[in-house]
């Protein structure tokens, strides 16, 4: 049995999907402006592993991941600019040439990290008619109302908007949290923005709702569309991060069951809590983010920082330091190590297995089950075999036949095996000696209860 905290009910539920052993995902994607940062980064690791788990439950995981490449507001209020335009004056790229790089990035970060791409990827500016369709659908029904600047979707035509977030429980009071403009309620969206007049943008289509005015698609409406082309009017799961409970996942919600009339358009909303730096959000509108490319400059194993996340329950904050980003690299070496020095014939607890299980199953309570594997490692009673199938979920790359294989000259074949002679005969000086010597030709020695290790430095 499998559970997970469903952010729509705040409470731990019992998973199963619609179709029997098929499940359907949506993961927000980036909005590639710019590169991801770690924080952004957290919870594409905690989706893959919420996939990895998935398939270890032996279900069929059909992932779909959106590329916002059109209609992200600097502003969540639908003021400001477009990120895309904004980044391509920035980097004197056209915003098409700056979504191709960042999109590339992107895709090169999550190979680093050993995240699984998803199976369907799905660009905003691919999919403009879904969305004009889309927003057509809610004119039609009467959800919608027209100001200078764009369509606007009504929240005070449903009466349980904003249930993800409990806004309810809010208050609020007009312009509280952004500027009102022409809005007639706080909370109302922008689902088609208009072009301003006597501008061109790089990024513009024709509507039949726009006057002859082209315009570009609000940002939650990108993945109400693609998620439904893709994945159905209902489906399984929806991810993100926790910031995306307040505007842009309950918007998503709002419009699409206004669509569809289908209630719940998703069944499980599942989200990863931030990534603190000096105990404050990480973003790109703090100014105090950081890359994996940064990371990397500091020689920093990318598989490390996803070390480093899995310590953390998904759903807590973390804390970012370099001391505890370099502590986490050292653990994994030492983990790796341990692995590659596995002795054999090891008697295996099957009581390991069915403890992982629990672990993973119980709203992927990925720590304890990093726990249980480091304990059966030093108890001795894992083997090769049992680590290997739970690397398939933790995706850590545990396993590398290479990795503890060290290629010896004559001479230091020889040399080992004196010092082992010395050894046996009680001989420790003569051993010291030897192991110093080894060490100036570039090899450590490390005594253990089956022999001699020997590493290259």
């Amino acid at each position: 049995m499998m559970t997970l905290y469903n952010t729509l009910t705040r409470t731990k539920e019992t998973f199963e999907p619609l179709n029997d052993h098929e499940v359907k995902m949506y993961t927000c994607g980036p909005t590639v402006y710019n590169h991801a940062h770690i924080g952004n980064l957290r919870t594409y690791i905690f989706e893959d592993i919420l996939r990895r788990v998935l398939r270890y439950n032996d279900y069929k995981v059909i992932h779909v991941m959106n590329i916002t490449d059109v209609g992200h507001l600097t502003d969540d209020g639908d003021n400001g600019e477009d990120k895309m335009e904004k980044g391509s004056a920035r980097e004197g790229k056209t915003a098409w040439e700056l979504a191709e790089f960042y999109t590339k990035a992107f895709q090169r970060d999550l190979a680093d990290l050993n995240i699984l791409e998803p199976m369907i990827w799905c660009k905003a500016t691919d999919h403009i008619p879904e969305q004009i369709t889309l927003v057509q659908q809610l004119i039609d029904k009467g959800y919608t109302y027209e100001t200078s600047d764009g369509i606007y979707f009504d929240t005070t035509k449903l009466s349980d908007y904003g249930k993800l977030a409990q806004l309810d429980k809010q208050e609020l009071k007009a312009g509280a949290r952004i500027d009102m403009g022409e809005k007639h309620h706080p909370h109302d969206f922008a689902l088609w923005k208009f072009s301003p007049h006597g501008e061109k943008r790089q990024m513009e289509w024709d509507a039949l709702f726009a006057h002859e005015r082209k315009g570009f698609p609000g940002w939650h409406i990108e993945c109400s569309a693609m998620a439904t082309k893709y994945l159905g009017e209902q489906f399984d799961i929806h991810c993100g991060g926790i910031d995306h409970v307040p505007v842009h996942h309950t918007n998503e919600i709002a419009q699409t069951e206004a669509a569809t009339d289908i209630k719940p358009w998703v069944r499980f909303w599942l989200h990863g809590e931030f990534l603190l730096i000096n105990e404050g959000r990480m973003g790109k509108s703090e100014g105090n983010f950081l890359t994996l490319q940064g990371l990397r400059d500091k020689k920093i194993d990318p598989i490390a920082f996803r070390y480093f996340v899995l310590q953390a329950h998904y759903r807590k904050q973390l804390n970012f330091t370099w001391d505890a980003l370099e502590a986490a690299q050292h653990g994994l070496e030492n983990l790796r190590d341990l692995v590659a020095n596995l002795p054999e014939n090891i008697a295996v607890d099957p009581a390991l297995r069915t403890q992982f299980i629990d672990f993973i199953n119980d709203d992927l309570n990925i720590p304890e089950a990093m726990a249980l594997l480091w304990i059966g490692l030093k108890k001795q009673i894992i083997d090769l075999r049992m680590i290997i199938d739970f690397d398939k979920v933790l995706g850590l790359k545990l396993h590398d036949p290479e990795r503890g294989k060290v290629t010896l000259t004559p001479q230091v074949e020889k040399m080992l095996a004196e010092r082992k002679t010395a050894r046996e005969a009680g001989d420790w000086l003569k051993s010291d000696l030897l192991r110093d010597e080894l060490k100036e030709l570039g090899y450590s020695v490390e005594d253990t209860s089956s022999g001699q290790k020997v590493k290259k430095n």
